[in-house]
């Protein structure tokens, strides 16, 4: 829980989350005061580590073997090679697992904050996947290119336009893609959400998730337990005609979204 990173149940990550928030108070108290929020790229660096160390353990136990395959006919594509954008990056540690899994495919990662962007080009390069992969500052709205796959990995929700990006996912998908995304596991009601993993979620979405959302243009306010009926309302909005839950975990959904 504490010593191995690797360890799905590796926790040491949410102490740099809890230093956020605390570093981050005064912010986020006079963003309740403004109804103005804070952007993601406002908070102490320390939570831009702690979001890649917590969610990087369940990454590497599920995503390659068993949140891809969920999904249809999608790794037998990335096996031949095919074009995926991973958006919403941060320090790219789904971008990095995925090429290092998928050598023939193409990874390109996008995120609106450059400093993040610098941080997972040096992953990439550490890890010996700059072949296959590079890094772009880019937002979820207007990244640039068309793909097979696309992935957004705990981040559509911190979005002000989550339907805006859905809308630029579609038309980013070649007309046999798929977009997935993997959200904070969370039910459609909240009395459902009052277990150990929801108090979690619900404390970050209210220091994080929602004011980051409430900072940008449209601010939808998804927060971090929206539930998967909020997000299919997201996602067919979009354009999207196709929605299923493929995978779960005690920590995240994941969405397979076909056109």
């Amino acid at each position: 829980m504490f010593a191995d990173e690797d360890s799905p149940a590796f926790m040491a990550g949410a102490f740099e989350f809890l230093s956020a928030l605390w570093l981050d108070e005064e912010k986020v108290r006079q963003a309740f005061q403004s109804g103005n929020g804070v952007g993601w790229h406002d908070h102490s660096a320390c939570l831009f580590r702690d979001t890649e160390r917590f969610f990087r353990p369940g990454y590497n136990a599920n995503l390659i073997d068993s949140w891809l395959p969920a999904l249809e006919g999608v790794v037998e594509k990335l096996e031949r090679g095919v074009d995926v954008a991973d958006v919403g990056c941060g320090h790219g540690a789904s971008t990095v697992l995925m090429a290092q899994a998928f050598p023939n495919s193409r990874f390109v990662g996008f995120d609106y904050h450059a400093p993040s962007i610098e941080r997972a080009r040096k992953a990439a390069e550490v890890a010996g996947v700059g072949v296959n992969t590079r890094f772009d500052v880019a937002a979820a709205k207007s990244y640039p290119g068309t793909y097979d796959l696309v992935t957004f990995f705990d981040c559509l929700h911190d979005m002000g336009d989550p339907t805006g990006a859905a809308t630029h996912v579609h038309g980013s998908l070649k007309p046999d893609g798929t977009w997935m995304i993997v959200e904070p596991f969370a039910h459609d009601h909240l009395a459902a959400n009052l277990n150990p993993v929801g108090r979690v979620y619900y404390a970050a979405s209210t220091f994080v998730c929602t004011p980051a959302s409430v900072s940008q243009e449209v601010g939808l306010a998804l927060g971090a337990q929206p539930g998967e009926a909020r997000l299919r309302k997201v996602v067919t909005g979009g354009g999207f005609k196709r929605l299923r839950r493929a995978a779960e975990t005690p920590f995240n959904m994941v969405l397979e979204a076909r056109p």
